[in-house]
Parts: structure tokens; sequence; C-alpha cells
């Protein structure tokens, strides 16, 4: 079956896996496909009778949950346009996007209800709680999102035949979705993606996950208002018939583990930073404060034996039934991709942008071809190309082309122009190379590089690739002023509380200390002389980040 919209996929799954678990909080009882499908035409029933039309704007601030995709489908369902918003998106950022959209109704929970009391009672029509809450102190009306729904509940075959003839009128190039950005560079964009957008993506998505099938556990911990996780984490599960889980809380080392062994999940969506982590804080520091181990792998054979040991055990604490661990939505260590290659885990890199619904890059799943470093091959559907590449070394401009590529920018035709730049191509504001064999190797952000007054471009993802490699570093930023570079340091404060136990405060400050003279020594070593740091110092505070955990680079750079 061809998918055009987003309808196609709800309808045609909703009858396929009618009786099978659709999604959950982790470790409670599911609604099945059938369930969900109902409860999306009773409230698209509910929001229609509130006057919502095609083309009206309603947003979506909650965090993960069942309702969640629930109110998704309801909005589209009508014709209406569904604006996801970060939950941790600063509250002035929010109020900005309510303002600017005219939103009519936004869907929310008592996390976040506050963020609405200042906007207009005579445009906003309603506030809808996911979560089931009650605010009796806000300014506006609201309403328990399962009231409503229970309210429309049987919902008669005449309405039900309204709701399925309205989407079958609908366009796949009609706009479903406005998505604002949280970049690296600053200046939030909203995005404007239609049907066809995220139909292209799922359809090359599923090709790439072929193995993934229905009645397979999907675990979500990354906000679905990233397309990230909303493509990959709910699109895609939806389409082939699997239970998606969602963490109730925030997922500790103790809870994911709970999680895990009970809900067995087939696929999981993380940010690098979740496997650097683990790899830096459980594997590096067992090994780094065990000799013998320490020994065994500087011998190539011992290591290999030691690293897949290390492999099964991690495979082991996601559940062990883990086919597919997605990694994305930022530059992954190399040191740990190696880790995770030499300790044969089952893992994904993938490369993408909100503008591309959002996959570009990845796999193909099970190539032990793809080099450690490159996000893989385009995926099926979409071309990649590196404009203009240095006769060197072979990084240019990567652009993209695809059934996927976004729309515009809502009320931005300047962006959309530097953007958008003809013949379906859109340059992705990435620098990268492809080698002889087709993989994708991302270099850093074009407004990151660094052109000191020599003419060399310094690529400072690069260098803070090598710094985060250590154990003691959490993060870094590599900048430049007055034409020579600088590093800043966050330390691991485990690993420094670990080896400054006892001491006093001198004696910590002295060991930080030696620990920037070490970097400077042993990093410089690897470096041209043209990019060499000619400071290193620490910050008391983690950077500014990202829903995905890339560094707020515009906030540390001039």
């Amino acid at each position: 079956m061809k998918l055009t919209t987003l309808h196609d996929v709800l309808d045609s799954s909703c009858s396929q896996y009618k009786d099978l678990p659709c999604s959950s909080f982790a470790l409670a009882q599911a609604i099945t496909y059938g369930q969900m499908h109902k409860k999306v035409l009773a409230l698209a029933h509910i929001l229609k009778g509130k006057g919502i039309k095609k083309g009206d704007k309603i947003c979506i601030l909650a965090e993960n949950s069942p309702n969640w995709g629930i109110a998704y489908f309801a909005i589209i369902r009508i014709g209406a346009i569904a604006l996801p918003i970060l939950p941790d998106f600063p509250d002035a950022d929010v109020r900005h996007i309510f303002n600017e959209s005219k939103c009519q109704i936004i869907f929310t929970t008592s996390k976040h209800i506050d963020k609405t009391f200042e906007l207009s009672q005579a445009r906003l029509k309603l506030i809808i709680t996911l979560d089931n809450s009650k605010e009796p102190s806000a300014p506006h009306d609201v309403c328990q999102v399962e009231t409503l729904i229970d309210s429309a509940l049987p919902l008669s075959p005449k309405h039900t035949d309204k709701l399925q003839q309205l989407s079958k009128k609908a366009h796949t190039d009609d706009l479903v979705s406005i998505i604002y950005t949280s970049g690296t560079s600053g200046h939030s964009k909203a995005v404007m993606l239609s049907h066809a957008n995220f139909c292209a993506n799922l359809a090359s998505v599923a090709v790439l996950l072929q193995k993934v099938k229905s009645g397979l556990t999907f675990l979500s911990i990354l906000p679905l208002s990233h397309t990230y996780e909303f493509t990959v984490g709910f699109l895609v599960p939806i389409l082939k018939g699997c239970h998606v889980v969602y963490a109730a809380k925030p997922p500790t080392p103790t809870y994911l583990d709970k999680i895990c062994q009970k809900e067995k999940p087939a696929v999981i969506c993380v940010v690098p930073m979740v496997m650097e982590k683990i790899y830096k804080k459980r594997v590096l520091s067992a090994i780094n404060n065990n000799p013998l181990l320490k020994y065994g792998c500087k011998i190539k054979a011992v290591r290999k034996l030691l690293m897949q040991k290390i492999g099964r055990k991690l495979e082991s604490f996601f559940g062990g039934q883990l086919q597919i661990m997605a990694i994305g939505g930022a530059a992954i260590n190399f040191e740990t991709e190696q880790f995770l290659r030499e300790a044969k885990f089952p893992y994904l890199i993938g490369y993408g942008l909100t503008e591309s619904a959002p996959l570009l890059a990845a796999g193909p799943l099970g190539d032990p071809e793809i080099p450690v470093g490159s996000t893989g091959k385009p995926i099926p559907g979409v071309e990649l190309r590196v404009h203009n590449p240095n006769p060197q070394t072979g990084i240019g401009a990567i652009h993209a082309r695809g059934g996927n590529i976004m729309q515009g920018y809502l009320g931005n035709p300047e962006a959309t122009a530097e953007t958008l730049i003809g013949d379906g191509w859109m340059t992705t504001g990435d620098l990268g190379l492809i080698d002889k064999q087709g993989y994708l190797y991302i270099k850093g952000r074009s407004k990151s590089v660094i052109v000191l007054s020599s003419g060399e471009n310094i690529f400072p993802e690069a260098i803070e690739d090598k710094i985060n490699s250590y154990e003691f570093v959490e993060e870094s930023l590599v900048s430049e002023n007055n034409n020579k570079l600088e590093a800043r340091i966050y330390f691991s404060q485990d690993v420094i509380d670990r080896d400054c136990k006892g001491t006093t405060v001198t004696d910590h400050e002295k060991y930080t200390g030696q620990l920037l003279k070490q970097l400077q020594t042993e990093i410089n070593r690897f470096l041209p002389r043209y990019s060499k740091i000619h400071h290193f110092t620490e910050i008391k505070e983690p950077f500014i980040k990202t829903a995905t955990h890339k560094i707020k680079r515009y906030l540390y750079t001039s």
C-alpha cells in the first residue's frame, strides 16, 4: 500500500493490527491499535465541534504519553496543523510560539499549564490536559482529555464516516506540522512539514528497518516533539504494528534497568550522550581502575574477548532482546563508537535534520563495512552531495534532496531561500565528505568553522571529540579568541570526586589544574601547528544544550 498521508498510516495499521498493543507507559496496561483509532476519531470529533477547521494551529506542550499520539492524530485528522513544542523550551520561547502561531487549543500537562496563563482569553478556546490534571486557577477553560474522549464515545457511524471522508480529502502536500527548531546557532525557525515529507521519510526508514516486525517493543525516552523520536520512535512502530512504551519518569539507570527487564525492548532511540555516558562511566572507568583489565586491553586478542563480553552484559541490561539501538541527533564520540563496534553491540548511527523529517543517512543496517566515524549511506529515496569540496580534504557543504525535504520556514522567506536552493536541493548547514564507497562523514556545522588570520579552517567539533574521549571530561567547547584557539572544559564531577576523595579544596583545584595541563600537552600532540590549543580553562557549570544535547555554541562564541 502506497502511503500518501499520515491518515493512511494510522488507518491501515489500526485495521491490520487491531488487537495488538499500540502504546502504554512502562509497566502499565497498553491500549490496542483498535482502541487508539476510536480515541483518535472521538477526539477529532470534539475538536471539530469546537470550531477547529483545516489550517488552524493547535499546540502540544507535553511529556511523552499514549495520549500525546492520540492528540496529534486527532489534530491532523480534521486538517488542523500540529505544533509540537519541546517541553524544555524556555518559558519565553514557549509563549512566543503560542502567540506567533495564534493557536486556539493547547494540549499540555500540569507541569506546563502555567505557561498558558498569560495568553489572550479571546483567542484561546480551550486547554486540554493530556495527563487528565485539573487546574481551577487557570484563566482559560481546562478539560481533561479522557473526559472529552469518553463524552464522544461510542462515536456514531455517521460521525465516523464524516471524519473518514474528511481524511480522504487530505492532500499529500497539505501542511501537517510546524516544528520550531532548537538549534546550536540560536534563532529558532518554524519548519513546515507536510504529509508527503513524513510519509517519504517513513517509507525510507521502514526499508532501513525491515527486520523490525509487528508485536515488537519500542522504548521511547526522547521527546516526541523532536522529529527524530517522532518519526523513528513513533511513526515507524505504528506503521510496523509495534508496541511503544513510554518512560513515566526520567530514565535513571535503575529505572531504565527495571523497564528493560520487564518490557524487553527491541528498538530504542537515543542521543549519543546516553551511550557516551555508559561507555565512560561504566566501561572506561572499570578498565582504568583495574590494572589487569587495562593491561589486557592492550593485547588485541584479549581486548576482543573483553569487549564482546562487555557488549553481552550491555545487551542484557537493555532487556536481552535489543535488535537496534538507533543513535542520532548529534555526533557520537569516536572512541565510544569504536567500543560499540568492538563489543558487537546492535547500534545504528543516523544523520538528519528537522528540515528533512528528519533522516538523511544511516546504515545500511547490518553492513559490516560502515567505517567507524561515518553516518552511513543516504537512506532510500534521498540524494546527498558535497558542494564545492576542498581539493585537498574533500570537505564541502552537504546538500540533500528527496521527498522528505521541508516546504520552508514559516514567515521567513529569506531563510527559506537560503536553505532551499533550487532543483529540489536543500543545504543542510553541515560540512562533510563522502568517500569512494558512498559513506558520509560529518565534519561540523558550517557556522562553527573557525577561520584564522592565516587562512586555515579549523573544525572545532573534531578537536572536541578528541578532548571528550577522556574519562574525566564531561564536555568541551573549542573557540577562537584573538586569533588563538582556546578550549573550555567541564569535568566529569563523578570522576573528579572519585579521584579527589578525602582531599582538601586546594588539592582538588590543584588536581584539575594538572588535568588541564595534561589535556593541553596530549591534545596538542595530535594537532597540526596551526590548530594547537593555546589555552585550556575549566568551567564550573555544564554548557547549555539543545534537546538532542548539542551545545548551543552561539551562547559561548562572539
